[in-house]
């Protein structure tokens, strides 16, 4: 009669099955965490606006190899190339210099980035969203793309005088939450400020380029590409303080403004790339936070006003 394997063989092979899940565990929670960390930070990306600024989305682009002009007082920028591609895009950057970008403004090659990307405001988002967002960059196509050089009027071409703009114009973060405010109102201000940046469009800027924080979100009559920027504080007569919450709301999440009509340009990628894919709970704390700012009137940056609307 054929005889079995000998015990020592059969404790293998029993415990075989057991060293292969010893051995692969640790890839596999690590390919698990990665997809947890790409699917957090495709959602951060939506809210942050990323795609709209760095795809020229009106000549069909790749996504995140560069975008279209922006014209401004200061000259006209371009977004570079973010795509992982290590030689035009930011496929050879590290964690900390991920972080040091968006939390302090400076590159990987330790210059300084303008302004017109908004790290003023990214500084305040958390370690975690931000490596988050890395994490979803990484894991989109490499496009050998080479970036679009800033074509800046002097002396606003000189990036070493962003030290001095830096003094006067920049508080680094992260967000500190108010203990006196709820985690909605919190959670709000944080999107605002921080992660959808909208202060950088919706705060008029002095004649260097600084925001004018005593008059925060009230409206810039000459925003990027020259357009208008409403006012988005609750004063009734220029802001949006004659918009019901509802109406708040259903804008974010459609584009439809109280008086029926569907806001368009700048705006309308900013519902259909970001606000529109938020959660109803960061829609919510966004409307929120922005009912609670201060009116302010601004009647060269006026809001459409409520007229019928709907509840």
């Amino acid at each position: 009669m054929p005889r079995g394997p000998s015990p020592q063989v059969a404790l293998y092979l029993l415990f075989l099955p057991l060293l292969g899940l010893l051995v692969a565990g640790p890839a596999l929670a690590q390919a698990a965490t990665d997809a947890a960390a790409v699917k957090r930070g495709a959602y951060v990306f939506a809210v942050a606006g990323c795609g709209n600024c760095h795809t020229d989305i009106k000549h069909k682009g790749a996504l995140l190899a560069g975008g279209p002009p922006i014209d401004t007082p200061f000259g006209t920028f371009y977004a570079p190339n973010i795509t992982p591609d290590p030689t035009y895009g930011i496929g050879s950057w590290s964690d900390a210099d991920f972080l040091r970008a968006l939390r302090e403004g400076i590159r990987a090659d330790a210059a300084h980035l303008f302004p017109a990307f908004p790290y003023t405001s990214f500084t305040l988002m958390t370690d975690a969203d931000i490596l988050d967002l890395k994490a979803y960059i990484f894991s989109l196509p490499p496009i050998a793309q080479p970036s679009r050089a800033q074509d800046l009027w002097f002396p606003f071409s000189w990036r070493w005088l962003q030290t001095f703009w830096r003094w006067l114009n920049f508080t680094p973060g992260p967000y500190v939450p108010d203990p006196g405010k709820s985690a909605v109102w919190n959670r709000g201000a944080y999107i605002v400020q921080g992660m959808a940046h909208c202060g950088e469009c919706h705060t008029p800027r002095d004649f260097m380029g600084g925001l004018e924080t005593s008059l925060a979100f009230s409206g810039n009559p000459s925003g990027p590409d020259r357009m208008k920027m409403p006012n988005i504080t609750p004063d009734k007569a220029t802001g949006i303080g004659s918009w019901k919450h509802s109406q708040l709301l259903m804008f974010l999440e459609t584009g439809l403004l109280p008086s029926g009509d569907v806001v368009g340009s700048t705006m309308g990628e900013v519902i259909a790339n970001g606000t529109s894919k938020m959660t109803d709970a960061d829609r919510e704390a966004v409307a929120t936070y922005l009912e609670s700012l201060p009116p302010i009137a601004n009647p060269a940056a006026k809001a459409t006003q409520a007229e019928s609307g709907f509840d």
